[in-house]
C-alpha cells in the first residue's frame, strides 16, 4: 500500500495541531515556515520508505515466483528419476540376460566349430564321389570355405551361412540342367567339349565339331565314348540347357544309381 503526502493538507493540518496543543508561540520563536520545512523533510522521508517497500514487494514477489518454478522443477525431476530407476531396473534385467545369453554362445560355438569342420569335410568327400561335374567350380568354394572357417574376423554365424550356402548350391545342382564348356580327360587324351548334365542321373560330353560324343560312366569312373545314336540327342539337349531349343523328349544313357557306402 503506497502512501502520498500532499503538502497543502499536511501544512495546515499541522498548523491547525500546533496552535491547538500550542508548539507554535511567538515567545519560542517557531514559524510556519519551519513547520513546512518539518513537513517537508517528512514527505521526503515517507517518499524514501515507500520506495523501499516498493523495492522489497518486488523483490519478495520475484522470489516467490522463482521459488513455485523450483518446485515445478523438483516435481520433474522426481518424476524423471522414477523413470529413470524403472529403465536402470529393466536394463540390469536385460544386461543379466544377455550375460547368460552369452555364456551359452560360447558353449554353442565351441560346439558349432568341429560341426562346420565335418560338414566341410563331408561335403569335399562327397564332391570327389560324385560325377565330375564344375570340378574347379566346386573345389575352389570348398577351399574358400575352409579359409573362411580359419578367419578370425568372421562372426560363426557367417561362417555357418556360408557353409549352409554350399550346401545348398550342392542340391540345387541335383535338379537343375546345364551346359557348360570344360577341359575333360577322354582315353588319356585332354579335350576341350561341351559338357551336358541332368540332376545327377546324366553327365555326357560332345566335342564342338559334334564328332565326337561319350558320357561318364560311374562303374569305371571315367569318361566313355557312345554310338552315333546319342550324337543328336546330346546336341539337342546342349542347346536346351542353353535356351536355344525348346525343351522336348530325349533318349540319353542314365546310370543306374550304385549302393550307399
Amino acid at each position: 500500500m503506497k502512501i502520498f503526502y500532499n503538502r497543502r493538507l499536511v501544512a495546515p493540518l499541522l498548523v491547525a495541531m500546533c496552535l491547538v496543543f500550542g508548539w507554535v508561540s511567538s515567545a519560542n520563536g517557531t514559524t510556519l515556515n519551519e513547520v513546512f520545512k518539518v513537513t517537508e523533510h517528512l514527505n521526503v522521508q515517507a517518499k524514501s520508505s515507500q520506495a523501499k517497500i516498493d523495492a522489497l514487494t518486488e523483490e519478495t514477489r520475484a522470489l516467490l515466483s522463482d521459488y513455485k518454478i523450483v518446485l515445478k522443477e523438483i516435481e520433474g525431476l522426481r518424476v524423471y528419476n522414477r523413470q529413470l530407476e524403472r529403465q536402470i531396473s529393466n536394463q540390469e534385467k536385460e544386461m543379466k540376460q544377455i550375460g547368460e545369453s552369452l555364456d551359452q554362445v560360447t558353449v554353442i560355438e565351441r560346439q558349432i566349430t568341429p560341426l562346420m569342420l565335418r560338414m566341410v569335410d563331408g561335403l569335399d568327400q562327397f564332391i570327389a564321389l560324385d560325377i565330375p561335374f564344375l570340378l574347379n567350380e566346386r573345389k575352389e568354394r570348398v577351399a574358400l570355405l575352409r579359409q573362411t572357417l580359419e578367419r578370425a574376423d568372421v562372426l560363426p554365424s557367417e561362417k555357418f551361412s556360408a557353409v549352409f550356402r554350399a550346401f545348398q548350391i550342392e542340391n540345387d545342382y541335383g535338379r537343375t540342367m546345364l551346359a557348360y564348356t570344360d577341359k575333360i580327360d577322354v582315353a588319356g587324351a585332354e579335350r576341350i567339349v561341351d559338357v551336358f548334365k541332368l540332376g545327377r542321373i546324366v553327365l555326357v560330353y560332345q566335342s564342338s565339331d559334334g564328332a565326337q560324343t561319350g558320357a561318364w560312366d560311374s562303374s569305371q569312373n571315367k569318361w566313355v565314348e557312345l554310338d552315333d545314336s546319342y550324337k543328336t540327342p546330346v546336341r539337342n539337349a546342349i542347346r536346351m540347357a542353353r535356351k536355344q531349343l525348346s525343351v522336348d523328349l530325349l533318349t540319353l544313357p542314365i546310370q543306374a544309381p550304385g549302393a550307399a557306402e
